[in-house]
């Protein structure tokens, strides 16, 4: 297991009075892919901004390595940042921008080329040092914005939503190039992102937060497949979240009908949220469901086929390979270890959470 080279410790802030961080308690594993995410305005940024030094937390400490880091600048601190805005010097050739903390530090012009040259191959702009950063496509400033913050050695490498300005493939690609990138170079990478899919696909460690407060930290598996509350569930991918009764172990009534479950420990006849991933709905003749509907929307998405089944007055979203006519009957099958249960808010301020995914 590696150390923890980054503790967040009682991190509160607040702007004007609003709340954006209340008692942040959260560690950093070295070598670890950790991303934040969530919605705006959930204080993820304002997290990365307070690891960076760019902000001071009004409560609470930044540990860096085993030493108390809250009050040093962010060119006294060994991490990088990587900004959705690039910031690059647009008068200046890539290899000046790519030289330019290590000309603030006063390295050697040896070094620095030679550090050039290595940022560049590790990006895959080789030969790209006289060019203009004008000339880059928008997915080549930002490999030249990474190369820019590696070259420092840094122990840490924040990135900001740094693809949100991509198209979709782009987007894609420097996923891939990202992990590759940390894979090779051994750091730490903590990624800000309210996009759920580059989440899932590059993490170690994901923390979904909300409304100052996190709400889930695990794999990316364990927050799919076991989101700690509906908000969690909601956010990352899509859900039929549903009022349910828990009648006793392992027996959930869902719209008047009972479902077996494998959940245990929610007592008798408690209300709970029920959550079933659309892929987990399994749609058979409708004899054969524990439930009956009728398909309401069909749309195509590529891979699978997104319908809508109105079951007991509650639209069902599925996502099947087969597809089901529109208006055609069917019924509805859940396999037990595919039903997630969870308890319901105990407060106004959980409610206001899962209302706002």
């Amino acid at each position: 297991m590696s150390k923890r080279l980054i503790d967040l410790q009682h991190i509160s802030k607040s702007y004007d009075g609003q709340m954006v961080l209340d008692d942040l308690n959260l560690y950093i594993r070295e070598n670890e892919f950790l991303t934040l995410l969530g919605p705006s305005g959930c204080g993820k940024t304002t997290t990365l901004r307070i690891i960076g030094g760019f902000e001071s937390p009004d409560t609470g400490n930044v540990i860096f390595d085993g030493k108390d880091i809250t009050s040093l600048a962010p060119n006294e601190r060994q991490l990088n940042t990587v900004f959705q805005k690039y910031a690059l010097f647009p008068h200046m050739s890539i290899a000046e921008n790519i030289a330019f903390g290590l000309k603030i530090r006063k390295k050697s012009k040896a070094y620095i080329d030679d550090k050039i040259r290595y940022a560049l191959k590790l990006v895959n702009l080789d030969g790209f040092e006289k060019r203009s950063v004008d000339s880059l496509s928008g997915g080549q400033q930002q490999r030249i914005a990474i190369a820019r913050a590696i070259v420092n050695e840094p122990k840490v490498l924040l990135l900001d939503e740094p693809l949100g300005a991509l198209d979709l493939k782009l987007r894609q690609d420097m996923q891939y190039e990202l992990i590759r990138l940390k894979n090779e170079l051994g750091i730490t990478f903590i990624y800000v992102t309210h996009d759920q899919e580059e989440a899932l696909t590059m993490s170690d460690t994901i923390v979904v937060m909300n409304q100052g407060y996190v709400q889930q930290i695990g794999t990316p598996e364990d927050i799919y497949n076991e989101p700690t509350n509906a908000f969690v569930a909601d956010f990352i991918g899509e859900s039929n979240i549903i009022n349910g009764t828990m009648l006793h172990d392992r027996l959930v009534r869902i719209l008047n009908v009972d479902f077996p479950c494998v959940d245990v420990g929610f007592g008798n006849q408690t209300p709970v949220d029920v959550v079933i991933r659309p892929e987990d709905v399994e749609l058979v003749a409708p004899e054969k469901g524990m439930l009956q509907g009728e398909v309401t929307s069909l749309i195509f998405k590529g891979v699978h086929w997104e319908m809508e089944v109105l079951a007991n007055g509650y639209e069902w979203l599925v996502h099947a390979t087969q597809m089901q006519p529109l208006g055609s009957h069917v019924g509805i099958c859940v396999d037990p270890f595919n039903i997630q249960i969870m308890n319901k808010p105990e407060s106004n301020d959980e409610k206001a959470v899962e209302s706002d995914a």
